[in-house]
């Protein structure tokens, strides 16, 4: 981070700060019942939202000879104020209780809790379970994970729209790829038996006292872990200094999940023709995972990674059209491995 200027520490602090202020103080309570007569969530919510539509106009228009781009963002656009902003604020005006129908599990942890997914009408917890369960493997499958990380979720929403400007920061260093590749799965191992240990103590945790306490203490520190630490405070506050994908590539679960569908037996991946390739560089430097992505097109290998998430910018920026994201079955993979 040595190239970083004193702008990106500022703005990493401005971020940091901002998210501890949120998260573990009422300061901006005053102010979200001041304004909209709601909670400081209320706010944030609408600041979010606000965020991904002003930087999503500016995307836009910076990438507006790309019909894929546009489209896409077009979609988290939407989303993001339907389903994760307009729906919930609806819901909470019939007095029913919020639901976010655009995160799902294990994003979206709690949705698969029995004390919080019961909660809701029979449609919202079939719809919660389907989705998580059957359509999001099912898409997974055919379209790799970009139809959830760069169409449809808020996180990948944020990053690809207010963190662009940082796109080009994310490593590219063996050790960043080693360290991403134990630590998302290890978030989403972390997921799974959290929920398991979560449903279990709905089951017998009346009857086993010292196993309630124990289950009691997991959900907490996961939501302070993971929900806080890492999704917000490291996640969108470290954008400036560590690239726009900070969650997404080293923590996020769902992306852990979705990799292993793209990666082990999915459709989608990039297809190269290495024979154009003129090694400028412009796909790897601005890979928001990572990805040496040079280093696939000039073997003419076709890119399968699980950390991918389709935003399509490697190919829109080169000037060769070497690359090209398809959901195939009938092109040989090529070897892999290649960083």
């Amino acid at each position: 981070m040595r190239n970083r200027g004193y702008s990106a520490y500022i703005l990493a602090a401005l971020l940091i700060g901002f998210y501890s202020i949120l998260y573990w103080t009422e300061l901006f309570s005053p102010f979200a019942h001041a304004l909209f007569g709601k909670d400081k969530w209320f706010l944030y919510g609408s600041l979010y939202t606000l965020a991904i539509l002003i930087m999503g106009v500016r995307f836009i228009f910076k990438h507006r000879d790309s019909r894929y781009q546009i489209l896409r963002t077009v979609s988290i656009m939407v989303v993001q104020v339907v389903f994760a902003f307009a729906i919930p604020i609806v819901l909470s005006a019939f007095k029913q209780k919020q639901f976010f129908f655009s995160y799902l599990w294990p994003l979206k942890i709690e949705y698969f809790y029995p004390q919080v997914i019961m909660s809701y009408p029979l449609p919202i917890v079939i719809y919660s379970f389907a989705a998580s369960l059957i359509v999001m493997p099912i898409l997974g499958y055919f379209y790799g994970k970009r139809w959830y990380c760069s169409w449809s979720c808020g996180c990948g929403g944020l990053a690809n729209t207010f963190g662009d400007p940082f796109r080009h920061l994310s490593s590219k260093t063996l050790l960043s790829w080693k360290f991403e590749r134990y630590s998302i799965h290890a978030t989403l191992i972390l997921a799974i038996c959290t929920t398991i240990i979560i449903i279990l103590d709905n089951s017998i945790g009346r009857n086993l006292p010292a196993f309630h306490s124990f289950a009691i203490v997991i959900q907490y520190w996961y939501g302070f872990i993971i929900g806080a630490i890492l999704s917000g405070i490291v996640g969108v506050g470290f954008y400036p200094l560590l690239g726009t994908r900070v969650w997404c590539r080293f923590f996020c679960p769902m992306a852990a999940l979705l990799g292993i569908i793209q990666r082990s037996f999915g459709r989608f991946r990039i297809t190269t023709n290495g024979a154009l390739c003129m090694e400028c560089g412009l796909c790897s430097k601005y890979c928001e995972m990572g990805i040496d992505v040079r280093s696939y097109a000039q073997k003419g290998h076709d890119i399968k990674r699980a950390s991918c998430v389709g935003c399509g910018i490697c190919a829109h920026v080169c000037p060769r059209g070497v690359l090209k994201l398809e959901s195939t079955l009938s092109r040989s993979d090529g070897p892999h491995g290649v960083k």
